[in-house]
């Protein structure tokens, strides 16, 4: 199938650039363009999107605000948001995550890197860069304090609803580890950790495994630590 792209950057060259570079791919085509979050919301349905690169700073509707746009519509459920940021650290990034966001790209990574964040966020099966990812929020989250007062009461509960062996591969995956490295650690093949990630996700509501990770440091399930 093709993976049908949506381009959301105020800046015309660089969507020049990125159009350019999905349209030569047989796997992939650029069905719209927008410059502003609202835009990007409106287009996600009317073009089908299945990937939308969000800049996550935009005039007007900015990325975080399309973002919630996006993950709040249920008929947009499969679509999968890839946050294109110029800064490593940034806090708006970890807020995208929380909105649902699938991850994050910088935008001077290379081609070959853009290319395959689409691809794995449209398959849905791992996040985008997850160590990267993890990293990021555990230290946002740390700057906001570790005390179990900071710690959200509403996602604690939701884990009650988690086995013991879910709660096992939800740390495993805010670790940054892939379903291949899970399995190693649990001694489990991949197809029951997937099964087992896919069951955690529908019972805490996350859209995808970087949703998962931000529940578990939300929760207090992973403590956030700084090198």
């Amino acid at each position: 199938m093709t993976i049908r792209v949506l381009l959301a950057d105020d800046q015309a060259l660089l969507r020049s650039a990125f159009k350019v570079l999905v349209d030569s791919e047989p796997d992939m085509e650029v069905v719209g363009e927008a410059s502003d979050g609202a835009e990007a919301a409106r287009l996600a349905a009317e073009r089908r999107a299945d990937v939308v690169l969000m800049d996550i700073r935009m005039p007007g509707t900015d990325g975080l605000a399309a973002t919630r746009m996006i993950s709040a519509d249920p008929s947009l459920a499969h679509v999968r948001v890839v946050i294109l940021t110029t800064f490593e650290v940034d806090d708006y990034v970890v807020q995208s995550l929380r909105a649902g966001a699938s991850g994050f790209l910088g935008k001077g990574s290379e081609p070959d890197e853009l290319l395959n964040a689409i691809r794995v966020a449209a398959g849905g099966e791992a996040l985008l860069s997850p160590t990267a990812t993890k990293g990021l929020i555990a230290r946002f989250l740390a700057q906001q304090g570790t005390d179990d007062e900071d710690r959200d009461p509403a996602r604690a509960e939701r884990l009650e609803s988690l086995t013991v062996r879910e709660r096992e591969v939800l740390v495993q995956v805010a670790g940054g580890h892939s379903n291949d490295e899970i399995a190693e650690r649990l001694e489990v093949s991949p197809l029951t950790v997937k099964t087992h990630v896919n069951r955690a996700m529908a019972k805490l509501g996350a859209r995808d495994r970087a949703q998962l990770v931000v529940i578990a440091y939300e929760s207090g399930l992973v403590r956030p630590r700084v090198e």
